[in-house]
């Protein structure tokens, strides 16, 4: 190999099994730092020769740890962290361990990027095989509705490249199935238009949720498509721009993103509509680059702090939804712990649901609800927090979830009600592409009988 190995004892092994989740602690056997494809396929090989269950790491984002495995090895692309864009062609290939950061500051100097997360840590290998959104995705749909080609290291060390005309059905099967068919090492992507956007935060007081949500359920599926708004449970953050009177307190809030036009005053006339469910406690608004709101939570939420996630799509806010979230935004347990509502409609919603393996192309809103907190000690007490609130809201939902936003042991009954209609597709694609199951350490879709 041309990266290194690092195994139990060896320096920097502590830091090479630290993932974001610092809920997760396992030891694997190795790690195996690609640096290449030929390290890709030389891992793989050892992996299959020996008989030890392998993972696969990217950007180390995986809520559940899936990245690593006990007395494992793990397969890490962090060290192809790279980014080629092609402005002419509006195309950038994408290395199969690269950060979302890279991508956007490589594409953001040309005018371009794709809809994709809302961090610029998180892992575009992850996202992308998850299905991805984010900012841009009622503009421009989800991460997988850009995605061109795929170069893919499979089960028996065979190179393939995946597209609409080359291995279509793994392609197809990329596009929102997880990790599940091969090895990723790099990712080809038709970039939009998108420099400056118009960004807005506005919070409200968690006693006016009820208002607000029932606003928010009617406003958003019916705004233009350049306006996109996530909305959030959060105790707001002891410092800029919140001012001191309302730090710590539980509220609710919107976070806008607006690709339209910029002109003087357009951004406050767009979201001046913010004042209509309720008065807000703070509004805030400005112009900056999409890079710049891709990172604007980096330093809130960074590595290292304990988290418990689920996840859930709904096709409407219900009143006894509503009255859910209303009991458990007054009952967030820590400073961080938060529950978001992404938007998924708009151009998401312009694909079918068999086009790819992201089945619920009808979903209006993809759901998380993350226990998070500095303190090992409060591990529990998250934890239960979040179980309880996705089990009270299970309900009220369409049922499946994103897959990226499964939480640990949620079992293989919870994967397939993922993929609806697609799942049985999927599996027969995991029997032709991986039929020994290689690929396991992930939301696993076992290959088909036959």
């Amino acid at each position: 190999m041309r990266g290194p190995v690092v195994a139990p004892g060896d320096p920097g092994y502590d830091e090479a099994r630290s993932i974001y989740n610092a809920m997760i602690d396992r030891r694997p056997a190795a790690f195996a730092k690609c640096a290449d494809v030929a390290d890709v396929r030389a891992t793989i090989a050892f992996a299959q020769d020996v008989g030890v269950e392998l993972a696969v790491r990217g950007g180390g984002h995986s809520g559940p740890g899936l990245c690593l495995v006990d007395d494992g090895l793990t397969l890490d692309l962090s060290p192809m962290n790279w980014v080629r864009v092609d402005p002419g062609a509006g195309i950038a290939q994408v290395g199969g361990g690269a950060e979302l950061g890279a991508l956007d500051h490589a594409a953001h100097t040309f005018g371009l990027g794709i809809p994709s997360g809302i961090m610029s840590t998180t892992g575009v290998g992850g996202l992308t095989l998850g299905g991805g959104h984010g900012h841009l995705t009622r503009k421009y749909g989800l991460t997988i509705d850009s995605l061109i080609s795929a170069d893919v290291v499979l089960a028996d060390g065979t190179f393939a490249t995946a597209s609409e005309t080359e291995h279509p059905d793994l392609f197809w099967a990329l596009r929102g199935g997880g990790g599940n068919f091969g090895v990723v090492t790099s990712f080809t992507f038709r970039l939009s238009k998108v420099r400056d956007v118009g960004v807005g935060l506005t919070v409200w007081p968690m006693d006016r949720i009820q208002e607000v949500l029932r606003w928010y359920r009617e406003f958003l599926p019916a705004a233009p498509e350049d306006l996109n708004g996530f909305f959030a449970l959060l105790s707001v953050p002891p410092g800029p721009p919140f001012p001191e009177p309302i730090h710590g307190q539980k509220m609710c809030a919107v976070v806008w993103c607006y690709t339209g036009d910029l002109e003087e005053g357009r951004l406050e006339e767009v979201l001046a509509v913010a004042n209509d469910p309720a008065p807000p406690a703070f509004h805030f608004t400005a112009p900056m680059p999409y890079p710049a709101l891709q990172g604007m939570f980096d330093e809130q939420i960074p590595k290292g702090l304990q988290w418990y996630w689920r996840g859930a799509f709904f096709d409407a806010i219900s009143d006894a939804a509503i009255d859910v979230h209303e009991r458990y935004g007054n009952a967030l347990p820590t400073e961080s712990a938060t529950m978001h509502l992404y938007p998924v409609d708009g151009a998401a919603h312009r694909v079918g649901a068999d086009e790819t393996a992201w089945a619920y192309r009808d979903a209006v809103w993809s759901a998380v609800i993350a226990g998070i907190d500095p303190d090992p000690a409060n591990a529990d007490l998250i934890r239960q927090w979040c179980v309880d609130y996705s089990t009270d809201l299970h309900p009220h939902s369409m049922g499946g979830s994103y897959v990226n936003f499964l939480g640990a042991k949620e079992g293989p009954e919870r994967v397939r009600s993922t993929y609806r209609g697609n799942y049985d597709r999927l599996a027969s694609v995991k029997r032709d592409y991986d039929p020994e199951n290689f690929f396991r350490a992930n939301q696993n879709i076992p290959p088909a009988a036959g």
